[in-house]
């Protein structure tokens, strides 16, 4: 087991609640359902697509939420240099970019107050989709991931967005040197497309800073009972 390293990370904070719903003002209505359960939420693709994404970032910084843009920024340097220099002044706590180690430093050159986290392989892929996009038949995820949250923490990034699965590499290659995001948290019975996935307990027993929680959450039948029985888990862990 490796301990989580960094202390100062309120419990409730280390749950970040996914908002991948139709419209921003379908996930204003779940963040007040929420009520205080969740104090983090993640704002991506989707959303960015309808009218009223940075309202919608305005709208949960104001109530004192912190928020995390996930928009894998991807470009040639300079475009992702001047995307990541527009969420200057947002109170964006994090942002997600993909990419070389160009591309990363580039977006950790305008990052301001912003963390920047690399993104190392997408939890909903495993060998043979890496093999789909043209790497070696031998491909060794963790590998991979390990050599990608290298080459992030030698640009600048503040963290990396890794599977459970590969945090406890992380942690013992890398120590407490950068935060790590885990996505594809399973801690109930479901079945979609995320297929390197872990529950909340082994994430944070990996040495994960904070989970990413999105459809167990989601499709519950309370969102809110779900999110607090998320959150009493990661107290419960924390509590030793």
């Amino acid at each position: 087991m490796i301990e989580p390293p960094n202390k100062t990370i309120p419990p409730r904070d280390r749950l970040i609640l996914a908002l991948d719903v139709g419209s921003p003002e379908e996930a204003k209505r779940l963040v007040q359902q929420l009520g205080e359960h969740v104090d983090f939420f993640k704002i991506g693709l989707a959303l960015f697509m309808r009218d009223g994404y940075f309202e919608l970032l305005r709208w949960l910084t104001e109530r004192g939420k912190k928020v995390f843009v996930d928009l894998k920024f991807f470009d040639v340097p300079q475009t992702v240099a001047s995307a990541v220099a527009k969420l200057r002044g947002r109170q964006v706590t994090f942002a997600t970019v993909h990419g070389n180690e160009a591309i990363l430093k580039a977006a950790c050159a305008e990052k301001g107050d912003t963390r920047i986290l690399g993104v190392t392989v997408l939890t909903s892929m495993d060998r043979s989709d890496l093999v789909d996009l043209g790497f070696p038949a031998a491909v060794d995820v963790r590998a991979l991931v390990l050599s990608r949250a290298r080459r992030a923490l030698a640009a600048g990034c503040d963290g990396v967005v890794a599977s459970g699965l590969e945090a406890l590499d992380l942690r013992n290659a890398l120590g407490a040197r950068l935060l790590i995001v885990v996505p594809g948290i399973r801690p109930f019975d479901n079945v979609d497309d995320q297929k390197r996935t872990v529950d909340v307990e082994q994430a944070f027993r990996n040495g994960a800073d904070y989970i990413v929680v999105g459809r167990p959450i989601l499709k519950a039948p309370s969102p809110a009972a779900a999110a607090l029985e998320v959150q009493e888990r990661i107290a419960a862990i924390f509590a030793a």
